[in-house]
């Protein structure tokens, strides 16, 4: 079983549910994605993060760092930058808050992450594209420059090619399509 079909299964075993669920897009399904369940599990963060960082280097991206809106795209990034310290170059993570803090530092932008950095934006679950969005939109507002964007699951509802018309790159490393094909 190759890497993907192994995270694919993982997917399937721990993170996809049947039922009828509302989702952030404002949409229903009769499926849902939680892939915590397994991008914060032993085995999903080390298939992810050396699936994910091969990804990334087969796309001709070399980022400074990786991350994404918390928290759905922190375990994805820990995990890439945990997997490049087997295999350099390094790639740093850090995390995107919905909001600004309050107090101390008043950042939207946690960890390892500096003005005109080349980053690769991440996302756990792609469906409308609204978080990744939001994410590109800050890092690019805190001096960013976005190389693409890296989901492990896409929806296939849209969001891939909302992001794609704003002229970011987006890889998945699978899709709703090969996860319900087995169910």
């Amino acid at each position: 079983m190759s890497g993907r079909e192994a995270l694919a299964a993982l997917l399937r075993e721990r993170s996809v549910t049947h039922g009828d669920f509302l989702l952030s897009s404002g949409r229903r399904s009769t499926y849902y994605i939680d892939a915590r369940k397994t991008t914060m599990s032993a085995e999903g963060q080390r298939l992810i993060g050396s699936l994910a960082l091969a990804a990334i280097r087969k796309a001709g991206w070399v980022p400074a760092a990786v991350g994404g809106l918390t928290m759905g795209a922190d375990p994805v990034a820990y995990a890439i930058a945990r997997a490049s310290a087997d295999a350099p170059p390094l790639v740093q993570a850090f995390s995107v808050r919905k909001t600004a803090k309050e107090h101390g530092t008043r950042r939207r932008i946690e960890g390892n992450f500096t003005k005109g950095a080349q980053v690769v934006v991440i996302e756990d679950v792609i469906t409308s594209g609204g978080s990744a969005l939001e994410a590109i939109k800050v890092i690019q507002a805190e001096g960013g420059v976005i190389l693409g964007v890296l989901a492990v699951v896409d929806r296939e509802q849209g969001g891939l090619e909302a992001i794609a018309a704003t002229g970011h790159r987006v890889v998945a490393l699978t899709t709703t399509s090969e996860l319900l094909a087995r169910v």
